[in-house]
């Protein structure tokens, strides 16, 4: 049986005056708790701020309630928690846990952004229109990958491989994880 050495676990909260911590005597309070583990990583990566910058934003500041950083955190900390489908939004832009993971200052006392938002920014085109005028700049995304991959290297590698299989080929018979093939 596995013993935990250490009772409680302090999280940074740049955000807001409330204190964060992990303790393993509270019982069961949140299913979300891994998520404080990965803004914790992000927060030392940097990788979410980064990556908002390489969207426009074209909306009217004055009007704007959610900044594009604060979506982009939201939208990739939910899905790396398992939520995928957009309107789990609904019920989570009330999360305190993933209010806190987006940045918010006062998570659970002001909501996210919500599915229909979220939308938009996710589904420009890269060309600004009257209903998604959160768009973003693909090569700027090609070039940040390729940055936070280098990063991850002391030495850069002299020589990348990129293997690329387009292969599609029939699947015969009832196989597991058969529906993630292109037939």
């Amino acid at each position: 049986m596995t013993e935990c050495i250490q009772d409680r676990l302090a999280f940074s909260s740049a955000q807001g005056k409330r204190e964060i911590v992990a303790e393993f005597s509270g019982g069961t309070i949140s299913s979300d708790g891994g998520g404080l583990l990965l803004r914790e990583t992000d927060a030392k990566m940097n990788v979410l701020a980064r990556f908002s910058q390489c969207f426009l934003d074209g909306r009217n500041p004055a009007l704007t309630e959610h900044s594009v950083e604060q979506m982009v955190q939201q939208r990739v900390h939910a899905l790396a928690l398992g939520y995928e489908d957009l309107n789990d939004h609904d019920q989570l832009r009330h999360d305190p846990v993933l209010g806190w993971m987006s940045g918010k200052a006062e998570p659970g006392l002001e909501p996210l952004a919500s599915k229909s938002t979220l939308n938009r920014m996710e589904l420009g085109t890269g060309i600004a229109t009257r209903y998604k005028k959160i768009t973003f700049w693909r090569d700027s995304v090609d070039e940040l990958w390729v940055n936070v991959f280098l990063e991850a290297h002391p030495v850069a590698p002299q020589r990348i491989v990129l293997d690329i299989d387009t292969t599609d080929l029939a699947l015969h018979g009832n196989q597991e994880d058969r529906f993630f093939h292109g037939y």
